[in-house]
Parts: structure tokens; C-alpha cells; sequence
């Protein structure tokens, strides 16, 4: 008989108040309404993807004495049309069956048609007592402004690179394996800013793993990553003007069949740590956290160097790179092209 398979970012949803992490301001907040029995009938969490917004819903839902048979979850993207909120505001109308409020999550909610978005909106005016909305958008301007008016705003904020690598090293710990900081670095940085992404991302690394090790390199391997190396060869390349350095890094990446996306961002990254470390010495810290002792050593020196090239100017053309890069006939020329320009032999 074989368990069944929990996807590790469901296995660690927080669970309570005091399980979840970065959206303390959200939290604080939520607490208090609780705590003064001041709890509105509607409620918008907008944020990126997979920052907790739906996590937070069913934490604040179970927090105000809503039990399963009393939580309804609806996601607008498959269940959009009129008739769909026509039941929903039906179902409003009944009493709950154990528990002092009906809560119903409304995931995606910006992709409901405008018609349902009117029908949405007479419920809003009008709830129940017991009836309480959560809301939830990654897109709060496709989201009526008169809906937007009706609902207690909470705005959720992307987890810091440090965080995700806190996440990536306690959860492998927790599965039983080992990680050293620059592996847990690589997945935080392309968990792009999210709690799902970064632990679907660590996952797809220990399925593929044949120990409890997670070596840098198998890491790299795995996910299609760049070695360290050749992105800090291409940042050098840039720092000192030397184009023939960059355009072999750039080659090393594409025999490597490196998506370029995933290299130009880790580029993009510590191209902005260098700036940030040249013009504020307060921000040494933050970033030494992000980074592996070797990747803040080699930024560090570059951002020292009164000769380096290294300006916003060069992360400006590396950001509008970054809109070319994957619609290329050729995957690595958008690079090629703005290295060349960046060192004037274009």
C-alpha cells in the first residue's frame, strides 16, 4: 500500500496565525479585528502569486469560527458567469450550519465576467449578517472600482529573497535533507518572489535527487540553471567592458542549453546588488544575507572598483533585454546584442 503524495507547499501551509510568514501587517491587523469583534463582510487580498492570500483566507475563516461545512471556496477563473454567483448568492441566504458565519473565498475574483460583477455587488450591499467575503486577486485593477469600495483592502507583499532561503533550508531540513546557502539561494531566486513557486521549485529537486544531498551542482543540473561561474563571468564581462569574455559566457550557457530567461534573471539580480552595494553602504547586510560568502566577496569588489562600468544605465538595458529574451528565433542573441551595445562595438 503507497501513501499518498502531498505537494510540499500544501504539506507546509501554515495553518494558524503564528504559522505565517512576512505578511505580519495582515496578521497584526486580522488579530485585532477578532479580538474587538469587528468583523466586516468583506475583505479584497491582493497580491502576486502564491504570496498566502488563499492561505491566509481559510486561517482568518477558522479564526472567526468557521467550520468546513460553513467554508465555501470558489475559484472565479473556471466558475465566472452570472448564474454561477446567482447560486452563490442563494446559498448567502441560508443560515450556516454550525458556525457563527458563512465565509466564502473567492479566488481570482478578477476574472469574473462584469455581469457577475454586478451581481456580486447587490450581495455586497446587502449581506446577511452572517456572511462574510474573502476576495482574492493577483489584478486588483481589472476589479470594478464600486466592488473594490465594498471590501477592507489588505495587500500582500512579496517574500524577500532571504525569506524564501529560510524556507528552502528549514523545509529541506524538515524532509530530512541537506542544502548548503548557495543551492538554497539558486531555488529561492527562481521561486521569483513566491511561497508555492519556491517549494514546488525545491521539490522537483528532491524528487530528483539519489541521497539526502543537495549539492549545488545537482541543483544547477536539475532546475537548468547556469553554473555560478558563468553567470559571474558575463557580470565581469560587463564591469570591465570586455565583450569577448561576456559572448563566451553567453556561448558556455547556450551549449549548456541554459534557458536564458532563468540566466538573464540571475544576471539581473546581482547586476542590482552591485549598484545597490556601491551606492548604499546600509544595504551591506540585507544582501550579504541573500548571497552565498563567494557571490558577496565578487560583488562586493565589483561595486569597490571605481573602474567598473557597472551603472544603471547597464540595468536598464539588461531589464528591457529581459522583454526579448524567450520571443528570439535565436534564444541568447537578445543578450549578445545588448552585451555588444553596453560595450560600445555594437
Amino acid at each position: 500500500m503507497t501513501s499518498t503524495h502531498v505537494a510540499l507547499y500544501r504539506k507546509y501551509r501554515p495553518q494558524k496565525f503564528e504559522d505565517v510568514v512576512e505578511q505580519h501587517h495582515i496578521v497584526d491587523v486580522l488579530k485585532n479585528t477578532i479580538k474587538l469583534g469587528n468583523i466586516s463582510h468583506a475583505y479584497l487580498f491582493e497580491g502576486s502569486r502564491g504570496t498566502g492570500k488563499t492561505t491566509m483566507a481559510r486561517i482568518f475563516a477558522g479564526a472567526i469560527g468557521c467550520t468546513p461545512n460553513d467554508l465555501y471556496e470558489i475559484d472565479a477563473a473556471s466558475n465566472r458567469g452570472i448564474d454561477d454567483i446567482r447560486e452563490l448568492r442563494e446559498s448567502v441566504a441560508t443560515l450556516p450550519f454550525e458556525s457563527p458565519y458563512k465565509v466564502y473565498i473567492i479566488d481570482e475574483v478578477h476574472m469574473l465576467t462584469k455581469e457577475a460583477f454586478n451581481a456580486l455587488l447587490k450581495t455586497l450591499e446587502e449581506p446577511p449578517k452572517h456572511a462574510v467575503f474573502v476576495l482574492a486577486t493577483t489584478e486588483t485593477d481589472k476589479i470594478p472600482e464600486t466592488v473594490v469600495s465594498r471590501c477592507q483592502t489588505f495587500s500582500f507583499k512579496k517574500p524577500s529573497q532571504a525569506i524564501l532561503k529560510d524556507v528552502v533550508l528549514a523545509t529541506a531540513k524538515k524532509e530530512g535533507y541537506t542544502i548548503d546557502t548557495a543551492g538554497a539561494e539558486l531555488i529561492a531566486t527562481l521561486g521569483d518572489g513566491s511561497f508555492r513557486d519556491t517549494l514546488g521549485t525545491l521539490e522537483k529537486v528532491i524528487g530528483s535527487s539519489k541521497d539526502k544531498k543537495l549539492a549545488i551542482e545537482e541543483i544547477e543540473l536539475v532546475l537548468g540553471a547556469p553554473r555560478r561561474d558563468i553567470v559571474n563571468d558575463f557580470i565581469s564581462a560587463l564591469a570591465t567592458g570586455d565583450k569577448e569574455k561576456g559572448l563566451n559566457a553567453i556561448r558556455k550557457a547556450a551549449k549548456a542549453n541554459i534557458d536564458m530567461k532563468v540566466y538573464l534573471r540571475l544576471i539581473l539580480q546581482k547586476t542590482r546588488f552591485v549598484l545597490l552595494l556601491k551606492n548604499s553602504k546600509d544595504m551591506a547586510k540585507e544582501i550579504k544575507d541573500d548571497l552565498s560568502a563567494e557571490d558577496f566577496d565578487f560583488l562586493s569588489s565589483l561595486a569597490a572598483d571605481p573602474q567598473s562600468k557597472i551603472s544603471s544605465v547597464v540595468l536598464l538595458e539588461l531589464l528591457h533585454t529581459h522583454d526579448f529574451v524567450g520571443k528570439s528565433y535565436i534564444p541568447e542573441l537578445p543578450l549578445e546584442l545588448a552585451l555588444l551595445k553596453l560595450t560600445n562595438t555594437a
